[in-house]
């Protein structure tokens, strides 16, 4: 188990209530991502959601697509637990897996992913942005809702303080800022622009940003 992996799995009973505290844009953060499904009206059928965790995003999802049938890879067994007792037996199939080895078969009609990626080695990025694009049917999009770096040391450092600002503001712990701060040192966090070359580099199309927040960003591609 990665140190990443074995971190979260430790946080996963209180996970859910500490992300509304801790991702201040959570409704928008969360909502634009699933927005991103419908933008082509292509039914949902199947979808792979990446690090799922506890299965916020896979029960956003399906609260929109009711008929979607969801796969769940995450690193962190205990977190799928709590996913398997959130959302409806026969909607989801879990997987306890590493992102960086071979993903469940596709073809998917979405590969979505909140808050997971980012915990990735920069080339061990790139090498999954392409097996998503493999995975994607023709239409198929790519939704990563991720914590990003600034373009900039100086930005980065403006949206940190006020990220702890705006937390705080949100009923957010002098405890919990210092937990997830000491989480974000194992961060491998990219900037945006990189990213969305990186997406269009493997094939990926109409690659943008469509949310962003500090260090929270939506970003999402089409496979063509």
């Amino acid at each position: 188990m990665s140190d990443s992996v074995s971190v979260f799995a430790a946080h996963a009973a209180d996970y859910d209530a500490q992300r509304r505290r801790l991702v201040p844009s959570f409704e928008l953060f969360y909502g634009t991502a699933v927005d991103m499904l419908g933008l082509r009206g292509a039914a949902m059928l199947r979808v792979l959601d990446l690090g799922a965790g506890t299965g916020l995003l896979s029960a956003a999802v399906l609260s929109r697509h009711p008929q979607a049938e969801l796969v769940l890879l995450d690193g962190a067994a205990e977190m799928l637990r709590h996913a398997e007792e959130r959302l409806p037996a026969a909607s989801i199939t879990t997987v306890t897996g590493d992102l960086r080895e071979e993903l469940p078969a596709g073809p998917f009609d979405a590969i979505v992913s909140a808050l997971a990626i980012h915990h990735l080695e920069h080339p061990d990025k790139r090498d999954l942005f392409a097996r998503i694009h493999d995975g994607l049917r023709p239409g198929g999009v790519f939704v990563n809702a991720e914590h990003v770096a600034g373009p900039t040391p100086w930005l980065d450092g403006v949206y940190r303080a006020t990220w702890r600002e705006a937390c705080g503001a949100v009923g957010a712990t002098a405890r919990e800022l210092a937990d997830a701060e000491g989480r974000m040192e194992m961060d491998r966090s990219i900037d945006v622009a990189t990213q969305l070359q990186w997406m269009g580099a493997v094939g990926l199309q109409d690659c943008d940003c469509f949310f962003k927040h500090l260090h929270f960003a939506v970003l999402a591609g089409w496979r063509a």
